[in-house]
């Protein structure tokens, strides 16, 4: 795996930590030095430029607050990072001395503005990390990582920061972690941080996501940090004061990915085994359902049913959200699974709708005659 620019404490996680934005000199200096204080940051970030949804909002107070970026790192000892949507910021940062940058969600989403910051870094030796794109898009992600790899940029980084949410709660992005393990199956060599505060949204909920990330070995945190939050001007609700974030901290540790205890080895493949028997059932079983399926959709053909049928669609959700509850399930499980499930369910029976000829009575299973 390619290596981070900076390294923790042995047994302490990598965390990068700041204020969404620079607001003044006194804030970022003050904050900085703060969090160096704890000994548990390793760099400092700062947002200097800030995309925002509408015009009125704050939108950061551009080139301008770069030097009080050099002067915290003057004061506090921390290397400082902003992030950059453009090649005129990436030419700023790279006269004010900046030591690393991130590419944030907003700008990840398209490849022109992605390979205009690349070229503008042709050649440079700086750390660039990358957030991932407001939508799920997974190609969106690598593919600004290799732009950055195509130029010559020898230390990047993936940055989770969760993924737009229809329904924000309760967390303000859904953290869909299972797209981070998709991308370190793709590209194991690029380390991946966690940005905890903007998938949280709500300071309450900053340390649950810092421990997910760290159970799921993520190599990393950024985390927001001001020192009057609730003044702060942007992403108020979500940014820890520095002795808050130092408490969060000494709360967390790094585990491993094996246990050191042979008795507790033997236990975890004796489980695990059986959850592949499981699993292995689970997958006959959607096979079997599937064919039912198929036998379905070529009764409905021959008699002119609509392959879509809302009341029975409603009755699998009830009755199988209702079974859930008895067993202590989790309803959001059964609801993503089914949601699944009824999708490839309607795929298979629109394929069956254009195969030809048609099954009789006599093919269908004898149980759905």
């Amino acid at each position: 795996m390619k290596a981070l620019p900076w390294k923790s404490k042995p047994g302490q996680p990598l965390v990068v930590a700041g204020p969404c934005s620079a607001e003044s000199e006194s804030q970022v200096v003050e904050t900085a030095l703060a969090l160096a204080a704890s000994g548990r940051v390793v760099a400092f970030r700062a947002g200097v430029w800030k995309p925002r949804s509408r015009p009125g909002s704050f939108e950061g107070i551009g080139i301008s607050a770069l030097p009080w970026l050099v002067a915290a790192r003057e004061a506090s000892g921390l290397p400082v990072m902003t992030e950059v949507a453009n090649a005129q910021h990436v030419e700023a940062c790279l006269k004010a001395g900046l030591d690393a940058l991130w590419i944030g969600a907003r700008t990840t989403v398209n490849p022109f503005y992605v390979q205009e910051i690349a070229e503008a870094l042709r050649g440079v030796n700086i750390p660039v990390w990358v957030k991932n794109p407001i939508h799920s898009d997974l190609g969106l992600w690598i593919g600004a990582l290799e732009r950055l790899d195509a130029v010559g940029i020898g230390s990047v980084a993936a940055v989770h920061r969760g993924f737009y949410a229809d329904r924000p709660e309760p967390f303000r992005n859904e953290p869909k972690w299972e797209l981070s393990f998709a991308l370190r199956s793709r590209v194991p060599d690029v380390p991946i941080v966690c940005d905890p505060s903007h998938i949280a949204g709500k300071r309450s909920l900053v340390e649950q996501v810092a421990r997910t990330a760290l159970d799921l070995q993520l190599d990393g945190l950024m985390v927001e940090s001001h020192t009057n939050p609730d003044k702060a001007l942007s992403d108020a609700a979500q940014q820890l004061t520095p002795d808050a974030l130092n408490a969060l901290l000494e709360g967390l540790d790094v585990r491993r990915g094996t246990p050191e205890d042979a008795e507790a080895l033997r236990v975890l493949s004796e489980l695990r085994s059986t959850l592949d028997g499981l699993d292995s059932e689970l997958v006959h079983l959607l096979q079997a359902r599937m064919d039912l399926v198929a036998a379905i959709g070529h009764l409905k053909a021959k008699h002119g049913m609509t392959v879509f049928q809302l009341d029975r669609f409603r009755h699998i959700f009830q009755a199988r959200g209702e079974e859930a509850a008895a067993l202590g399930v989790h309803p959001s499980l059964i609801d993503e699974l089914f949601q699944v499930v009824h999708k490839y369910s309607v795929q298979k029976q629109i394929e069956v709708r254009h195969q030809a000829p048609l099954w009789g009575d006599a093919a269908l299973p004898a149980a759905k005659q």
